[in-house]
């Protein structure tokens, strides 16, 4: 997070509350990081509007740049931005697509999640971050290499996040139902299974402070458990992962972060593996 050097933040007129922008200002504060305002339309022209809101962030001590653009459709409009502009990190507000429309379409802010490179912040709430939780989601079932750098990275993230906030982070990590079926014994009973997944938690625990009071390893599906127990810390931020699914591109996001975009009520800060990020840099290189 504090090595982000430009934001690339989505602002949509219609919505005068600017959520984006606010959390936007925040992490620039700390980070000294440029913001690059985008809308994404092709009738209105919004330069005069674009204008005023860049001199008055101006005015408050930000390097601003602005864009009015519009390709296909918005998650497009948004990751040839982030491409070109070479933005570290997507901020844009979320507003849930209501469930019939959901049913049919995809919507457009899982498409962004899924395809876009670079980290994206999903903006729900107006609530602030300071003082509060902050979440970070892991999957520490799965210990292979390309997790495990994405853990490190979740976890880095809530660090950084619950520093610039002075909050405190937490660290969540869901685990299965015992099996008496199970080939490795250790899967048998509830306490193995609990004793197995914080051992693996040992390392960042260590490394960013995190007691044991603040893990939280709990037993049930993920896409439940994270809105819970974020729901319960009342955390302002959640951060979580995404690795690739085997098959057709190779890069489509796990199903937990789009269930649980509309299931939270925080912030949501989505984040993906080094090779997911090349591999989606290539196929927008290929456009």
């Amino acid at each position: 997070m504090q090595a982000i050097r430009s934001i690339l933040v989505v602002l949509e007129p219609d919505r005068p509350e600017g959520l984006a922008l606010k959390r936007a200002k925040l992490i620039a504060g700390v980070t000294q990081s440029h913001l690059h305002l985008l809308i994404c339309d092709r009738k209105g022209n919004h330069a005069d509007y674009l204008s005023d809101l860049a001199d008055s962030l101006k005015d408050e001590g930000y390097s601003v740049s602005t864009q009015q653009n519009w390709l296909d459709n918005q998650h497009q409009t948004i990751i040839a931005a982030q491409q070109s502009e070479g933005c570290g990190l997507v901020i844009k507000q979320h507003v849930p697509d209501n469930p019939l429309k959901k049913a049919l379409l995809t919507p457009d802010d899982w498409k962004l999640l899924r395809y876009c490179p670079g980290p994206v912040l999903m903006v729900k709430t107006d609530k602030t971050w300071t003082g509060g939780n902050i979440l970070a989601a892991v999957d520490v079932g799965n210990s292979d290499g390309e997790h495990r750098t994405l853990h490190a990275t979740i976890v880095s993230h809530g660090y950084d996040i619950a520093s610039l906030a002075h909050g405190t982070l937490h660290v969540i990590s869901a685990h299965p139902s015992p099996m008496l079926s199970a080939a490795d014994p250790t899967f048998q009973l509830k306490e193995t299974i609990e004793a197995r997944y914080r051992d693996e938690c040992r390392a960042f625990q260590a490394e960013y402070d995190i007691s044991d009071e603040r893990l939280h390893i709990e037993e049930g599906p993920a896409d439940v458990l994270i809105p819970h127990i974020a729901h319960k810390l009342e955390a302002g931020v959640t951060v979580i992962g995404t690795v690739a699914r085997s098959g057709l591109s190779g890069a489509l996001i796990g199903n937990t972060a789009e269930v649980v975009l509309d299931a939270l009520e925080s912030d949501v800060l989505v984040l993906k593996p080094e090779a997911i990020i090349a591999h989606l840099e290539e196929l927008v290189a290929q456009r």
